[in-house]
């Protein structure tokens, strides 16, 4: 257990930055945007984090379960009552324009970051101290944790939103470790948010027409 320190750490200085460092900057969100994909990058350098970003099975992988999101996304759509209830979600990127906010502040704030920080950095590094059953419920923990100051800002519930990003923290995470990659955990990840993005356009788009 010698290496605990360097594992409290790896832990600490991701959730120190997120929940309080980066709210006290005071940034916009193309500055929070720049500011956590360079924290994410020197942590990665720090801890020796290996995304392997080019892996074709990680690329399978993920291609496959970004697919499986856009057919759920695509089928909610579908169903009258389930449109109606997206319709009703606000905009999460109201600074910029949704168009800036896919193509740029989910891939790079969001994917890119988080991916680099918690599957390709942290999670294999707490696998290696205390083995991959526990690595993965500590890994999915600090994921949960990472998400308060956001769950706050935005006005959602913090007990909620650290069990649904947690819980998705253990799929991301048995992504990275079947496919020894980030790209396949990046790729669901990127769907999911997208998807969380467009889903509600194209609902309030098509909904008052659905009811004529």
């Amino acid at each position: 257990m010698t290496r605990v320190p360097e594992a409290a750490a790896a832990v600490a200085i991701p959730l120190t930055w997120s929940d309080w460092v980066l709210p006290r900057l005071g940034l916009g969100v193309r500055g929070r945007t720049a500011a956590n994909a360079a924290f994410a990058t020197g942590y990665g350098a720090a801890f020796h984090g290996s995304p392997n970003w080019f892996s074709a099975k990680g690329f399978r992988y993920g291609a496959v379960a970004a697919s499986l999101v856009a057919a759920g996304y695509g089928a909610a759509l579908a169903i009258p009552s389930v449109r109606s209830r997206l319709s009703e979600f606000g905009d999460r990127g109201p600074e910029v324009s949704p168009v800036e906010w896919i193509v740029v502040h989910i891939p790079v704030g969001t994917v890119y970051s988080e991916e680099l920080i918690f599957r390709a950095t942290l999670d294999p590094l707490l696998d290696n101290i205390f083995g991959t059953r526990a690595g993965a419920v500590l890994g999915a923990l600090t994921f949960g944790l990472w998400h308060v100051r956001p769950a706050r800002a935005a006005g959602d519930g913090v007990p909620v939103t650290v069990a649904v990003t947690a819980a998705g923290g253990v799929a991301l995470g048995w992504l990275r470790r079947r496919t020894e990659s980030a790209t396949a955990p990046a790729l669901l990840h990127l769907a999911l948010n997208v998807g969380g993005a467009v889903a509600p356009r194209i609902a309030r788009l098509f909904g008052p027409a659905a009811k004529r």
